[in-house]
């Protein structure tokens, strides 16, 4: 592995975490403004506002950002971030924002299995290793029998699906197409389809909910540049193990905001997250 491969894998890596940070910041906002507003007001909120605000950013160059050559898959993987972001601000409507957090990590397994399946990327034992050890922390933190996985936890398992297919998705297309391209059909379709369903749920928003639907747009946004930058330059099977990230910055925001204070089970299983998240990083920047 040369320097240069080196520096470019560190820099995904930490794309990749500063986006799971920001999606796990947008759901904390979420998990507040459901309640006042509903899911489908809050699902548009994210999208008309990442529509408008990438429309602001790229306005001198929208005829150039718009332009695709695989308007099919485009469309797919949009969808698919909508019916993966539609499962889970359900889910968070319905259940603490660490349990759905736990539920939605086994994305990464599926991303895993999905890249090598799909897009011929290798699976050394050292990724498997990592993504095996990662998985472990999540049902420490999961504890299956414990009453977790309920009929509401199902929608964060469905938004795990649809969020990796998504990835895969995104993943392909990332060596041929613009992140802007990206970013600017993922907020187009999504609003569109919303736009038309939104009128039937719409509930006048409060301060509160308007401060945190400003939260939500700006969290999203910028976590979702941040994701298709990550996996435009670094493989799938190398990030997936980092979004086991979300898991800690869940429990974080679930005690700083809404009192949901984390049992020893779920500090031993964060723990050992991080530990599996920290080795793939070492081996995939540090080892030759």
């Amino acid at each position: 592995m040369t320097a240069a491969e080196t520096a470019l894998r560190g820099r995904a890596i930490l794309l990749m975490i500063a986006a799971i940070l920001c999606f796990s910041l947008m759901d904390a906002s979420v998990k507040g403004l459901a309640p006042r507003t509903g899911v489908v007001p809050a699902l548009w909120v994210r999208y008309a506002g990442q529509m408008l605000l990438v429309v602001l950013l790229v306005a001198p160059r929208l005829r150039q950002v718009a332009r695709t050559t695989m308007p099919g898959l485009q469309f797919a993987r949009s969808v698919l971030l909508m019916g993966a972001t539609a499962f889970f601000f359900t889910a968070l409507s319905l259940i603490p924002i660490s349990d759905a957090a736990a539920l939605m990590s086994i994305n990464p397994v599926l991303v895993t299995l999905g890249a090598a399946l799909f897009l011929g990327e290798k699976l050394g034992p050292r990724r498997i290793g990592g993504i095996a050890v990662a998985m472990v922390g999540t049902m420490i933190v999961i504890r299956p029998g414990a009453g977790i996985i309920t009929a509401e936890s199902i929608f964060a398992l469905c938004a795990a699906v649809c969020y990796a297919s998504y990835v895969l998705l995104t993943r392909h297309v990332g060596s041929s197409e613009s992140p802007w391209t990206s970013l600017f059909y993922t907020g187009l379709v999504g609003t569109v389809i919303l736009s038309i369903i939104v009128p039937f749920f719409w509930v006048t928003p409060d301060r509160t909910a308007i401060l945190l639907m400003g939260a939500c747009i700006l969290f999203g946004t910028c976590g979702q540049m941040l994701l298709i930058r990550a996996f435009t330059i670094g493989e799938a099977a190398m990030l997936a193990p980092f979004a086991y990230c979300g898991v800690m910055f869940s429990m974080l925001w679930g005690m700083v905001f809404y009192a949901e204070w984390p049992g020893i089970h779920t500090i031993t299983g964060a723990l050992v997250i991080a530990g599996a998240g920290t080795y793939v990083w070492y081996r995939e920047t540090h080892a030759r």
